[in-house]
């Protein structure tokens, strides 16, 4: 199932959420030299907006309609240096509390991973 999900900071850095579902979400990103650090391998900030993004996405739909969530802390760890191609981001939900949920994000390209990410978001009423 394909959501619509505003994308508003992350289309500043070529990011599509192409799948979100109730504890899921799949996004993708396209590597432009504008997006390279100066020893010219992707920024790994780049890779840090596709874990966050991704963990929003796939919390968004389990959320009440009077709930947001804001990323409490996220860790993330970089495998593998990317310099070109396109990198996916799948985000699965591992725990939903009343107040605080725990996601992790998988990111790869050509199947093989090039970082993982751990996320906690706070679940609250604005």
């Amino acid at each position: 199932m394909t959501t619509e999900f505003p994308q508003v900071f992350s289309e500043r850095v070529g990011l599509t959420i192409t799948e979100v579902e109730p504890g899921y979400s799949r996004g993708t990103l396209t590597v432009t030299d504008d997006l390279k650090n100066p020893h010219g391998m992707l920024h790994g900030a780049v890779l840090y907006t596709m874990a966050d993004t991704g963990m929003g996405a796939a919390l968004s739909p389990e959320l009440g309609e009077d709930e947001v969530c804001a990323t409490i802390e996220l860790k993330i760890n970089y495998l593998q240096p990317v310099h070109d191609g396109d990198v996916t981001c799948e985000t699965i939900l591992e725990s939903r509390g009343k107040s605080i949920a725990y996601l992790e994000s998988d990111l790869r390209q050509d199947d093989e991973s090039v970082a993982r990410a751990t996320g906690s978001f706070s679940i609250f009423t604005p």
